[in-house]
């Protein structure tokens, strides 16, 4: 009888030990590898606010526009503040916060904060349906297989409906991770759209 599949399971199972055990963390929200942001559990809190000094960069997220016209991407807004919002048409929260995400987004378009939706684990009609009904005004990435959310390192695959504002950098400065309100939005948006 050999021993070499039970010892080939132990060493695999060590390996997924050892990755589990890296990716825990007493201290900071967020961690750096190459410059960029890495999401941290922030142990129950909803809302994280990040200080310009320790902000990170979430790298390029781009994808379909769910209208089906050409792609969308942070980068198409530079030196703007970008808010990213995470939702589906399934999703009642995301449903209740629609019409206070329009309205921030209009209140805040003049100081040079630019919403974008991700639409994730949807079909393209039922979300380009939910947009139109909702009439919302600003673009959205279409992400059915939540391949733009899971590009944000260690950010939670759950958390929809939630959101996420970058500062002009495009630096991570802001997340909530439940539904949010306009007041909720403008109050914390606005003095990241005033730093120079």
């Amino acid at each position: 009888m050999t021993r070499r599949p039970f010892a080939g399971l132990v060493a695999t199972a060590l390996a997924a030990v050892l990755v589990i055990c890296a990716g825990c963390s007493t201290g900071d929200d967020a961690t750096v590898y190459g410059g960029s942001f890495t999401f941290v559990s922030p142990g129950g809190q909803t809302e994280l606010s990040y200080p310009v000094d320790e902000r990170k960069p979430v790298g390029t997220l781009s994808g379909p526009n769910l209208d089906g016209n050409g792609t969308v991407s942070v980068a198409d807004y530079p030196d703007d503040v970008v808010v990213l919002n995470f939702w589906g048409s399934w999703c009642g929260p995301c449903r209740g916060e629609a019409d206070d995400l329009s309205t921030a987004a209009n209140a805040l378009k003049s100081d040079g904060v630019q919403f974008l939706g991700i639409n994730v684990k949807d079909s393209q009609s039922a979300g380009a349906d939910f947009l139109a009904s909702k009439q919302v005004g600003y673009p959205s990435i279409f992400d059915p297989t939540m391949r733009t959310l899971l590009s944000i390192r260690g950010y939670p695959a759950t958390a929809i409906p939630s959101t996420i504002v970058l500062d002009r950098q495009h630096r991570v400065a802001h997340i909530w991770l439940d539904t949010v309100t306009a007041d909720e939005l403008t109050a914390a948006i606005a003095p990241i759209a005033a730093e120079k």
